[in-house]
């Protein structure tokens, strides 16, 4: 049967049994515990494959003393480089000097052409102790010719609240403890035999997605996960993945990171790619929706293309949107290091690159082709990738792309469906073979359902700050597409007579008001940030100056594309270069930064990515692809952000059919009323209440947290009770500081407080046993189970003779009374982890009273000897060191007598003092590259003060910072 601890780690393995790998047990493996590769097996590859290996076998030592070396340096170079380092190899983009004279020559780790060459091997249980004390046993190990490629962690799907995330959150665990193992890893995934989630080494574990098909309908769940398993884990896509399908890229903050592919990007790239190799049909359409990464579609795609040899190199042009240029394309192709990429802005230098046969990636603008003249290069190994294709209706210019590239593969790509009024886009893409006019779909439904993408509710704002509709309704027509282009095009009398409306001085300074108000109450408390969408240039400029009269001016910045009329003072302060554009979305896109609010007109309303703008405050009229692309800026996961939010003064979403007017109804869905969640608060709360009924909510303490414990005596019900008051929570989180919820706080801060009492005191059940929101935090604070629960354990441990006299009603009533409070302490020291073991066995000995295999007298028993390990563990825990750190750095600045005021060399000394801390691991004043990074660190914070040139300043700071960090 399915339930037992290891069914899932069995069941895994089986399945990889059947799909073309050997099931190894580890103890067959001829390793050293403190090895990560299967030498033996991999020599064998490195002869078997490469023929001046096989010539001279020694030659395979040297290449394993290169991966070692490799796998050595984790602990300073950082797991991610590493990781790219041995990437490379994998990819036998690596050489040795094994020719003849010297010469280098390639070297060959797995066979890609013929994968029937290489050795694929599963494994359980495979153990890794790379010192004393220190040992990790991942539950599956996928090894290709002895190199360990994929990691998993089954859990059991025996408790509800156990799941996948804590398979996640182990394999984070071990990636810090034992970063080693990880350093050939491709991918690691985790399954509770429920779900299947798979991830990159160090991605936030929120990152973490699915495996299926775009076109898969819902599965039962041992079914899920056979599916993913059979799709993902097949040695076939294992070896495509590792090949074509990983990249490394810089963050926003100029961190490496890896990247794994989504399984739309996955399929709709193989598509492309096979449509081009056959060469029968010359065309596709690929909608996915807004947020779910059609950049490093693009990026795998472009990537394929020009690496696969049938195609002879081609040339892929990249077309994107005028104003998206330089944005997150660009940027993504950027981040990335693509090689052999170009970006051209003017139809001139496109026209030399093409007639010049240029053989690259070309990123250029769709308006290039409108300018056009005839034909551009007749080759047929051109392809070309639009984004948002559906704005090739614009003077037909599919039809001059395909008049310029009269043989050129089109494939066009949108985040918004394509409606059938929209001829001349199905006409350019579409095939008639593709159902639907979609070559690949990856709608809104699938993307919310995976968590790719986030819901969007809207909130409509008072009446009296709307404009009358019947002027939105006449100045739709008229602006619509208009806005983007108005440098361009004079906007109608109807127009203007709506700007005038909009744009009242009275108005902007009721709209400016409520949205600080809005924004403080709502928005900051959970440190994120929102987009401001204004009418027009002149209406950012206004806005901007009325914001100012509530915030600090550099918290908030207009982003806007100029005009040459436009008045000289805006040009001062409002015009930014490409750098300092970036510059500024860093900074917005930063959580310690003070730039909170972006006001815009057309800018950044496509093509920008920022996981932490939660909110758009939305007072433009627009609608079907422009709207539905604008809002989908706030539908990024981002950590503790359950959703995205639209304030909307032109009431545009009284009626959302109209405003998303699609032939496919679900986008209707993509945002709804936030009064939705108010609809359904009350019936949560009630569901929540139901377990407790007849408990009196009134009595304080834990004198009232017992009888409500009793009502939640096994794993079961605290899961179901756990699940249902996440849901609400969520709710409150979204609507809070609403007085819509100021009837209901009393009950939700009691069901907060038992929510606390009966969290598990070990680390499992994260995805039901969540943490809770910071508007919660708020509510409790006053009130936590810290002033309610006395510390008093010492004085319930009693003599064992006690308990021979004591009756079984009684023992109960001790046993909750102690259970409680050493939940507590346990709660409290929740980051050791020896108390983490007692808390494990702490949850054994519960279950087995709650299955009543012990009585409450044996179970009192048990209770009284945790209780005693607890107290004796916290009498031998140290009180935490005050980390003094800042105010030694405080006072050796102060010393320097820098000319700077004690507010700003507190904002220095914070600064240097995050910066460090982020870049530091242990040990690194031992290492060339920790030295290297720490100074690097130290010197861009003290330039951000003009204060890089002081060299005796830099000289101390740094010797401090090797001392005490």
């Amino acid at each position: 049967m399915f339930n037992e601890e290891n069914s899932v780690e069995n069941f895994i393995r089986d399945l990889l049994k059947n799909i073309g790998w050997r099931f190894v047990p580890r103890s067959e493996l001829n390793r050293a515990e403190s090895d990560i590769l299967v030498e033996e097996n991999l020599v064998n590859a490195l002869v078997r494959l490469n023929p001046l290996v096989a010539e001279n076998p020694n030659r395979a030592d040297e290449i394993i003393y290169k991966l070692r070396a490799i796998l050595i340096s984790v602990r300073g170079l950082g797991l991610v480089k590493a990781n790219e380092e041995f990437s490379r190899w994998l990819k036998n983009e690596k050489t040795m000097p094994f020719g003849e004279r010297g010469e280098h020559v390639s070297i060959k780790l797995i066979d890609y052409e013929k994968p029937e060459n290489n050795e694929f091997i599963v494994t359980t249980q495979y153990s890794f102790t790379p010192k004393r004390n220190l040992n990790r046993r991942p539950d599956l190990v996928l090894l290709v010719n002895g190199i360990p490629l994929v990691i998993g962690e089954a859990k059991s799907p025996v408790r509800p609240s156990i799941s996948w995330l804590d398979g996640a959150i182990q394999l984070d665990e071990y990636q810090k403890s034992v970063p080693e193992l990880f350093v050939p890893s491709v991918f690691c995934f985790a399954s509770e035999g429920k779900n299947y989630r798979v991830g990159s080494v160090k991605l936030p574990i929120e990152k973490w997605q699915p495996w299926r098909k775009t076109t898969d309908t819902t599965f039962e769940q041992l079914e899920e996960v056979k599916h993913a398993v059979n799709l993902m884990l097949s040695p076939e896509t294992v070896l495509d993945i590792t090949k074509n399908f990983t990249i490394f890229s810089t963050d926003q903050n100029s961190q490496k990171i890896k990247v794994l592919c989504r399984y739309q990007q996955y399929e709709a790239t193989k598509q492309i790619i096979k449509r081009v190799i056959e060469g029968r049909i010359k065309k596709g359409l690929i909608w996915h929706f807004q947020g779910s990464g059609k950049s490093l579609l693009m990026v795998y795609a472009a990537l394929q293309l020009r690496q696969n040899p049938e195609l002879k190199s081609p040339t892929v042009i990249i077309v994107v949107d005028r104003i998206d240029l330089n944005s997150q394309i660009t940027g993504t192709f950027n981040a990335a290091n693509i090689p052999n990429t170009v970006t051209t802005e003017s139809r001139e230098e496109l026209k030399r690159l093409l007639e010049q046969d240029t053989r690259k990636i070309i990123i250029t603008t769709i308006h290039k082709f409108a300018e056009a003249d005839g034909i551009l290069n007749e080759r047929d190994n051109i392809i070309v990738l639009v984004d948002e294709a559906h704005r090739t209706q614009e003077g037909d210019l599919g039809k001059k792309m395909r008049e310029a590239l009269p043989n050129a593969f089109l494939f066009g790509l949108t985040g918004t469906p394509i409606n059938t009024r929209d001829r001349n886009t199905f006409w350019a893409f579409g095939a008639e073979e593709d159902k639907n006019g979609y070559m690949n779909k990856y709608g809104f439904e699938q993307s919310l359902k995976d968590k790719a993408t986030l819901p969007i509710y809207f909130v409509p704002r008072p009446v009296e700050l709307h404009i009358n509709q019947k002027a939105i309704d006449e100045a739709f027509h008229e602006m619509i597409d208009q806005l983007e282009e108005d440098d361009k095009i004079q906007l109608s009398k109807r127009a203007a007579k709506f700007g005038v409306l909009v744009k009242s001085p009275d108005r902007i300074r009721k709209v400016c008001k409520n949205i600080v108000d809005h924004y403080k109450e709502h928005i900051e408390p959970s440190n994120f940030k929102g987009q401001i969408v204004t009418f027009d240039r002149e209406a950012c400029h206004l806005y901007k100056q009325e914001i100012n009269k509530y915030l600090s001016p550099e918290e908030s910045a207009v982003v806007m594309t100029l005009g040459q009329k436009d008045p000289e003072d805006w040009k001062d302060k409002y015009s930014l270069t490409d750098d300092e554009l970036a510059k500024l979305l860093d900074r917005f896109r930063d959580p310690s930064d003070p730039l909170k609010l972006l006001i815009v007109t057309s800018k950044l309303l496509t093509g920008f990515d920022a996981p932490i703008n939660e909110v758009m405050y939305l007072d433009k009229p627009m609608k079907d692809h422009t709207l539905l692309q604008a809002i989908c800026r706030v539908n990024r996961p981002y950590k503790n952000k359950d959703h995205g939010l639209v304030v909307d003064y032109l009431g545009i979403f009284d009626n959302v059919a109209n405003a998303l007017n699609f032939d496919i109804k679900e986008i209707q869905n993509v945002i709804s009323n936030l009064n939705k969640l108010k609809d359904e608060f009350p019936l949560a709360l009630e569901t929540c209440l139901a377990y407790f009924e007849g408990i009196d909510r009134s009595l304080e303490g834990y004198e009232g947290l017992l009888p409500a414990q009793e009502c939640l005596l096994t794993n079961e019900r605290r899961d179901q009770f756990a699940a249902d008051y996440s849901y609400l929570a969520r709710h409150w989180e979204a609507l809070s500081p609403d007085s819509f919820l100021n009837p209901y706080e009393t009950d939700y801060k009691w069901l907060t407080q038992v929510y606390q009492s009966i969290r598990p005191t070990d680390s499992n059940g994260k995805l039901v046993w969540y943490v809770l929101g910071p508007k919660t935090l708020d509510l409790i604070h006053e009130n936590t189970t810290v002033q309610i629960i006395r510390d008093d354990l010492e004085t319930l441990i009693m003599d064992a003779d006690i308990l021979e006299k004591i009756s079984e009603k009684e023992a109960s009533k001790r046993a909750k009374n102690i259970e409680i409070k050493i939940e507590w302490k346990l709660h409290k020291n929740a980051n050791d982890p020896r108390f983490e073991e007692l808390g494990k066995k702490l949850e054994e000995l519960k279950n087995k009273h709650y299955k009543n295999t012990i009585n409450s007298i044996e179970f009192l028993k048990g209770l009284l000897e945790i209780a005693k390990e607890t107290v004796i563990l916290e009498r031998e825990t140290p009180a935490e060191p005050v980390d003094n750190t800042k105010e030694a750095l405080t006072q050796l600045f102060m010393e320097c007598k820098i000319e700077q005021t004690p507010v700003i060399v507190e904002k220095i000394v914070n600064d240097i003092d995050s910066v460090v801390k982020y870049t530091r691991f242990d040990g690194w004043q031992w290492t060339d590259t920790g030295e290297k990074e720490i100074k690097k660190a130290l010197r861009k914070t003290l330039l951000k003060y003009k204060l890089h040139k002081d060299q005796e300043l830099f000289d101390k700071a740094y010797e401090y910072i090797r001392e005490h960090y």
